[in-house]
């Protein structure tokens, strides 16, 4: 009898355990970026401004838990930022020297059930070059800028790669510092960014 007693409680405890645990791992949401031109009426962002002249457009998208994400496109490169104050955040400044486009999948790094990271694949490409990176973006109000990438062409494990950035470094980045991303695996030095 006491031996079922404290099995008992064991597994009441266990149950109870569990959900305040639940939240305290690392895990991964998504969200498409998919625009009105292709998807039509399952578009996940729409064109919120348009500069004519420039050809520049803004677009802003449903991401993971309501999270605004604004793709900025304009002189063949994108731009972009996370969040009510994503348009102003140091992220929605930074881009690629080489032409790029983003792709169409944004992963959401989760730590206790909130995001703190997301990685977005971005693909380069010029007359002389072309490649993929992942970018890591940390996600901190204030404090929002690229904080990893990682080669997509040249590390087999890209992806393995930019989530363990995203926890080692989220939330550890001064953004204001300026200081580049850091490189996880094999560089593409052709179009990451290097010193």
């Amino acid at each position: 009898m006491i031996t079922l007693r404290l099995a008992c409680a064991v597994a009441a405890a266990a149950a109870l355990a569990a959900p305040a645990l639940a939240g305290k791992k690392i895990d991964s949401a998504y969200s498409d970026l998919t625009y009105e031109a292709e998807a039509g009426a399952k578009a996940t962002c729409k064109g919120i401004e348009a500069d004519e002249e420039s050809g520049s457009v803004l677009f802003e998208c449903k991401g993971y838990g309501g999270i605004k994400v604004y793709v900025a496109e304009g002189d063949l490169r994108a731009y972009v930022g996370y969040g009510m104050n994503g348009r102003g955040e140091i992220a929605a400044s930074q881009t690629f020297p080489i032409f790029n486009q983003v792709g169409d999948k944004v992963e959401w790094r989760l730590k206790d059930g909130k995001p703190v990271a997301t990685i977005l694949r971005w693909k380069m490409q010029n007359e002389d070059h072309k490649g993929e990176v992942l970018v890591v973006t940390q996600l901190q109000d204030g404090n929002q800028c690229w904080i990893a990438q990682v080669s997509a062409t040249k590390n087999k494990n890209a992806n393995e790669l930019a989530r363990q950035a995203a926890d080692e470094l989220a939330g550890t980045v001064n953004c204001e510092a300026g200081a580049l991303p850091k490189a996880y695996g094999t560089l593409d030095p052709d179009v990451m960014l290097t010193e």
